[in-house]
């Protein structure tokens, strides 16, 4: 598919709900209310074509970059594209969509960390969602040193901008999944934090408590460990003698 015939397309597909429902969540303009049902069926028809997600990223028409994190051959990305990509987001579900469609799948994932350091509310967010993206849904990060994470959490989160404290909250409650020292590292800071407050804008959206949430992936663990302890095997009774049961 061409440009002009995907944009065509994404037009016809939107709806004045889901446009409305963007605009809550803080989309920029232009777009066109499409939702990721429509996009998902849109992106097999496409398949995978670096050319068209360029030139949809380029548009900065909110579901056209949506479909351009969809349909871009992330693998074969570059570092210097990723990079511009990331420096191009402009609001934070699009942030998101970006870690999950293209972050995860570059060999530059563990790279784009770097991200956490930026100024920009939109490159931040994606830098503590990639890190809790990486702990929760790859391997990259095992044999990382994992405690320097909790510490800048705690350190940056209370002046960091509103999205990108709520990125930072779900990364602390992905270190807390980790198990071991690192979950009682982010348990403790969690506590020390409090709830993070976030303004999600005209939606029904609420911040997870940190603290609440790990102490819920702790019991979770420790009842599927009690549960996949093999039981203690019964004693048998000794079988009773021929003379006896005829006795009986």
């Amino acid at each position: 598919m061409t440009l002009e015939e995907t944009m065509r397309e994404l037009e016809r597909l939107g709806t004045e709900q889901t446009r409305k429902t963007y605009l809550r969540h803080g989309a920029p303009q232009p777009l066109s209310g499409v939702n990721f049902g429509p996009l998902a069926v849109l992106k097999k028809r496409i398949g995978t074509d670096a050319v068209l997600a360029r030139a949809l990223w380029a548009s900065g028409h909110v579901e056209a970059r949506f479909l351009a994190t969809m349909v871009v051959d992330a693998p074969a990305m570059p570092w210097t594209e990723l990079d511009a990509w990331a420096k191009g987001l402009d609001w934070h579900m699009l942030a998101d969509v970006f870690v999950t469609n293209v972050v995860l799948r570059s060999p530059h994932a563990a790279k784009a960390l770097t991200w956490t350091r930026s100024k920009s509310e939109w490159v931040g967010r994606a830098g503590w969602q990639g890190l809790a993206a990486l702990l929760t849904k790859t391997a990259v990060l095992a044999h990382e040193d994992l405690p320097p994470w909790v510490k800048r959490i705690e350190q940056e989160l209370p002046g960091a901008k509103n999205r990108v404290r709520e990125a930072m909250n779900g990364a602390l409650i992905a270190l807390g999944a980790t198990g071991g020292a690192v979950q009682t590292a982010a348990l403790a800071t969690a506590k020390r934090l409090g709830k993070v407050e976030v303004d999600q804008g005209d939606t029904a959206c609420e911040t997870p408590d940190a603290a609440q949430y790990i102490q819920k992936i702790q019991a979770r663990k420790e009842a599927k460990a009690k549960a996949t302890k093999p039981a203690k095997a019964k004693a048998k009774k000794p079988a009773a003698s021929k003379r006896t049961r005829a006795r009986t």
